[in-house]
């Protein structure tokens, strides 16, 4: 192993980067080297003689794709290794088998927009009626069927489910949709491709005689379609190797199925499992704190993650009264920090559950004059003027595709409204074509008039002008489509500020196709943009050459790192979110988030939650998550900012921020933390904690209505775990006397020991 460099590998390392035959599971710890692992095992591989073409890695973001090239690349100077995200694998797979799934290989990958799109189209021209639904929940539930890899002519619903019959009516109509406008969804490219390799032993065969050496990285995040797809290229050469690491499993809302990994063994009983257990990222006290909350899942394998590095500061915990208290302080230590000489911007990471969350820190970055970058990389092919120009590319390539159609129909305008596109639509339906050759065919749809078939004809004229040959540079063809549909010209007339950012993106747009023109292969081009364009990933815009402070939720979070990590908002039905506390699987994968989040810190961790948030124009009180209590709360710096409750004028100015925060406008955003909202929590007056308390130096007894109170004080046990509505989650450390006038001494992960009467506590257990 000369060339790959054993010298820089561990001894866990190194077994996992030489094991060549037969599988292999590596379990890999947050920080452990994984990249530098899966990189030198593929030049381990390529030094033992295995032609480089035989070599597949799979992972989940470009930019981990990307950056493994590289290092393959400089290791053996070999570029000829397929690294890459599944969806490229199978977009790659699909177009040259595109035939056996009645595809052309020119298909249009739809986003999540415009496959809503198509979904409405299918909905409509079907005359399907929704009642108790919406086409956004119809579009999550076919996702999720798909997924499972049930398909369309498959799906059965389950027995006296609205949904599911409504599912049988649509999810056929959507596929032929797609179908007939040469598309897929992103979901589609997974499915087709395991359908192809299960129904079809021939090409499965030829797969797994050309891919003998299968890596496939952050294994825990793959769905049932991805597991099929691994599958099934490795059994006659079952050299499938994983990586991946069940504590950091985070995307089960979207399919990904956590037993891929925790059954690996059963699949493979051969398999040799080698644990990545040094972590070279964070501090012992990080670490601490982060296995100190992990340990308390029940799905997962055991690691003992450790560190050689120096111990650092402990890791913070810090109450503040508001949102705009919290985002204020953070940046001012981040201004501090950078003004003194301590630290680069680009040193500093904010994560948050949602993305509504960003707002305040949004406002205090630009208060104090901070820049920073959101991390959202599919933000900018979701701007308008993008999706414009994109579509009109897409139609170049695939005259098929209805979505970019209805798009550009009248884009920039041309007086075609939307009653002629429905009638366009429903004379394509009923022939079996596509909207494009209605508009050819326009002058034999008796409903549109005459004045109107001129302007579709004008229209069809236009875009024959612009189709070009696919093959050709993307720029140019980008630039024939802006002179000949004059999209700038509104543009630059206008004195609009947001107009001018229109303009710009478009040229960035414009930067893009260049950049890609200049790296492309001959062939295919304008196919391979559009394909790069539609799979990008939330994390691919982000830089860290850029000096900026970076703002992003904690899934978006996964496989980077920071050597400042701020995670604000820990909060009960944020962080774990409402969804999750009535599933134990779902309250366990909101806990691997905040494992996920803390892991991603290098040398400091600040946790923050707050007393009270903004809520549509009005104070919520705020309820620490259960999560904090679970922390090695003595090895930490505990902070609270002080008793806000009492501070006079704090309505006033609560009242006053609430006018800019679009937090209080933001559907998603749910937080109360009523009744009604959260089963589990009770709803309280703001001003009541202080009556719950009991002094220690005076009778615990009360001589209030007992009937007031639905707490039964028999319930309560020594260890148990409890949450109060201010104070947050804690343990029974004592209990006395009986019945109405038991009290009990709880240790809170945040506020310290209050002793109680309990009957009026306002506790709720929520474990032994």
């Amino acid at each position: 192993m000369n060339s790959v460099g054993s010298e820089v590998l561990t001894e866990a390392q190194r077994s996992a980067v030489e094991h060549v035959d037969g599988p292999l599971l590596i379990l890999a710890g947050p920080g452990s080297g994984k990249t530098r692992v899966v990189t030198h095992r593929i030049a381990h591989l390529i030094e033992q003689g295995i032609h480089p073409r035989s070599i597949l890695a799979l992972t989940f973001t470009n930019k981990a794709a990307d950056e493994m090239s590289r290092r393959v690349e400089r290791l053996t100077s070999s570029s000829s290794v397929w690294i890459g995200t599944f969806h490229r694998f199978c977009s790659r797979l699909l177009r040259r088998y595109a035939d056996q799934v009645g595809l052309s290989s020119n298909f249009t990958i739809y986003d999540t927009s415009d496959s809503l799109r198509a979904l409405k189209s299918a909905i409509e021209n079907s005359s399907i009626k929704l009642s108790l639904t919406t086409p956004e929940q119809i579009a999550r539930q076919i996702s999720w069927t798909k997924n499972n890899l049930i398909t369309h002519d498959q799906y059965e619903p389950p027995s006296g489910s609205e949904m599911g019959a409504i599912l049988k009516e649509v999810y056929p109509a959507y596929q032929q949709q797609l179908l007939k406008s040469n598309a897929v969804d992103f979901d589609d490219l997974l499915v087709h491709v395991a359908t192809m390799l299960r129904n079809s032993e021939e090409l499965r065969l030829t797969l797994d005689e050309s891919y003998r050496y299968i890596m496939v990285d952050e294994y825990q995040d793959t769905n049932l379609a991805q597991y099929a797809i691994a599958r099934s290229l490795s059994i006659n050469h079952p050299n499938l190797a994983v990586t991946g690491d069940p504590d950091q499993s985070i995307y089960g809302w979207r399919g990904a199925n956590l037993q891929n990994i925790l059954g690996f063994e059963r699949d493979y009983p051969t398999v040799s499992v080698v644990r990545l257990e040094q972590n070279y990222r964070s501090t012992p006290s990080i670490l601490r704190v982060a296995d100190a909350l992990i340990v308390n899942n029940t799905k997962r394998k055991h690691k003992e993650l450790f560190t050689e590095n120096s111990d650092g500061t402990p890791v913070r915990l810090i109450s503040y009264p508001t949102q705009k208290e919290e985002a204020d302080e953070i940046v001012a230590q981040i201004s501090n920090l950078v003004d003194s000489g301590q630290r680069q911007l680009k040193d500093f990471a904010i994560f948050f559950r949602i993305n509504a969350l960003s707002r305040a820190f949004e406002h205090a970055l630009r208060d104090y004059g901070v820049p920073f970058q959101i991390v959202n990389g599919v933000e900018f092919y979701q701007r308008k003027e993008i999706k414009d120009l994109l579509a009109y590319l897409q139609l170049i390539n695939n005259p098929q595709d209805d979505v970019a159609v209805r798009r550009i129909i009248n884009v920039p305008p041309r007086r075609i409204g939307k009653t002629t596109l429905q009638r366009l639509g429903q004379f394509a339906f009923a022939n079996g074509i596509s909207i494009m050759d209605a508009v050819r065919h326009c002058e034999s749809i008796p409903t549109i008039s005459k004045a109107i078939r001129g302007r579709l004809l004008e229209f069809m004229k236009l875009v024959d002008r612009i189709s070009g040959n696919p093959e050709w540079p993307v720029a140019p063809q980008l630039e024939r489509i802006l002179a000949e549909t004059k999209y700038l010209e509104p543009l630059q007339q206008s004195e609009a500020p947001e107009d001018h950012d229109r303009i710009a993106n478009i040229e960035e747009l414009l930067t893009a196709a260049s950049e890609f023109d200049e790296g492309a292969d001959e062939g295919v081009a304008l196919e391979t943009f559009l394909e790069q364009a539609s799979l990008v990933n939330d994390t691919d815009a982000w830089s860290d050459e850029t000096d900026r402070v970076t703002l992003m939720t904690l899934h978006a979070a996964k496989g980077l790192e920071f050597p400042v990590v701020f995670i604000a908002a820990v909060e009960q039905n944020l962080l774990p979110h409402e969804r999750s506390m009535n599933s134990e699987d779902q309250l366990e994968e909101e806990r691997r988030l905040l494992f996920v989040g803390i892991t991603r810190a290098q040398q400091e961790l600040n946790l923050s939650y707050v007393r009270f948030r903004s809520h549509r124009g009005s104070m919520t009180r705020c309820v620490p998550s259960c999560f904090l209590m679970e922390l090695p709360r003595d090895e930490m710096e505990v902070s609270d900012r002080g008793d806000f409750m009492m501070r006079p004028g704090v309505q006033e100015e609560f009242d006053e921020y609430a006018k800019y925060d679009d937090i209080c406008q933001d559907e998603e955003f749910a937080l109360s933390q009523t009744q009604e909202s959260s089963p589990s929590l009770p709803s309280t007056p703001l001003q009541t904690a202080a009556d719950m308390v009991v002094d220690d130096s005076t009778d615990a007894a009360s001589g209030s209505d007992a009937t007031n109170s639905s707490v039964d004080p028999n319930q309560f046990q020594l260890g148990m775990t409890v949450m109060h509505p201010e104070y947050g989650p804690g343990k029974v450390a004592a209990l006395s006397g009986s019945g109405n006038k038991r009290t009990g001494t709880i240790n809170f992960a945040t506020a310290g020991s209050k002793k109680f009467v309990l009957i009026y506590s306002g506790l709720i257990p929520i474990g032994s």
